[in-house]
């Protein structure tokens, strides 16, 4: 089998006339270069598939060109979908995204105490991971620039981070059942957010869940609804966990006529009891979600958009743009959400 062969920058010189230092600066697209002179450079570059050293350029620029992402649970749907906005921005770069997933204590503190170093990465994105009192000092020694996506600390005011409105989203939800004639309205969330855990707990500290939870409170409450106890219940993130849960609240002697899930994987699970129990969706029960992953304009599920792909989008390109020096102003990114309203919820009868 023949060796296969590697062409260096002195090689595409050679086949154009002109020196490596020019071939170079047209690689890096840089304007110091005629343009036909480039065109005629990376013409050449692609016919002989030339690809960068990068372990010589690491050496020459001081840079690792990786960007670190520590990130809990990262097959989650809502995760995954926000990894991909972060690989989009650097699919065309020479940057590779080096995934850091936490599941455990162990993981967790391993990832804020050795991913976040400079002979590592040049940059990291701390994505849907809470930020704990312990990690605080940490990231504000980090001699790395460092973009929260999902998350947040009040310590850490001069971090850029880009969060979504949940307060707003769970409100939204609510009153898009409300409007409909609900006012039996169950909410099923997460127990591992933790949602009334002080902010010392060790454990993992999700606000996302208790935010979509304060917003459908707000809603009931500013409709005049009484919230009741025996339509909220949490469980391990889950389809079958969720399902469970539904299950037991659309036993009870007076169930509610419509769920909201504070994700749509248990939303999911929701409308899997509904049908357990022979009822259908929406004309027995109406079920809204919140994500809106993928699966969920297949499922035909009512949910309340948050821009996943866009958020981790987002935070690449403020990461990139520390990363080359072209701003230190933090910036406080809010991404709006959206009812996305599909087949799921309907008037109670």
């Amino acid at each position: 089998m023949p060796k296969k062969q590697y062409h260096t920058i002195r090689d595409i010189a050679r086949i154009a006339g002109v020196t490596p230092g020019t071939v170079s600066r047209a690689l890096h697209n840089s304007p110091l270069v005629n343009i036909d002179t480039k065109k005629r450079i990376l013409r050449i570059a692609d016919e002989l598939n030339y690809t960068p050293n990068l372990v010589a350029r690491r050496l020459s620029t001081g840079k690792t060109f990786a960007i670190g992402v520590i990130v809990p649970f990262f097959t989650r749907p809502s995760v995954s979908e926000r990894l991909d906005g972060a690989v989009s921005v650097l699919s065309n770069s020479h940057y590779d995204l080096v995934i850091h997933n936490v599941e455990t204590t162990e993981q967790r503190e391993a990832g804020f105490r050795d991913v976040l170093r400079r002979e590592r990465i040049d940059g990291a994105l701390i994505l849907s991971m809470p930020i704990l009192e312990a990690d605080v000092d940490l990231l504000a020694q980090a001699n790395i620039p460092v973009v929260m996506v999902d998350t947040k600390h009040p310590d850490l005011p001069l971090f850029d981070c880009v969060t979504v409105d949940d307060v707003d989203g769970g409100y939204k939800a609510t009153k898009h059942l409300i409007n409909l004639g609900h006012s039996k309205i169950g909410f099923i969330s997460d127990v591992t957010e933790r949602l009334f855990a002080p902010r010392s707990d060790n454990g993992y500290q999700f606000t996302s869940s208790r935010d979509r939870y304060t917003g459908y409170r707000k809603a009931m409450e500013e409709a005049g609804i009484p919230v009741r106890e025996e339509y909220f219940a949490k469980e391990q993130h889950g389809f079958r966990e969720a399902r469970g849960l539904a299950a037991q609240m659309l036993a009870l002697e007076d169930p509610p006529t419509a769920i909201f899930a504070s994700n749509d994987t248990q939303a999911f699970g929701v409308i899997q009891a509904a049908r357990g129990k022979g009822l259908s969706v929406p004309e027995d029960l109406s079920v809204v979600g919140y994500d809106d992953v993928q699966a969920a304009e297949f499922m035909e599920l009512t949910t309340v958009r948050q821009m996943l792909f866009e958020s981790g989008r987002q935070g690449v390109e403020i990461l990139m743009e520390k990363i080359n020096g072209k701003t230190n102003d933090p910036k406080h990114t809010i991404i709006p959400t959206e009812i996305i309203v599909r087949k799921s919820t309907a008037s109670p009868k």
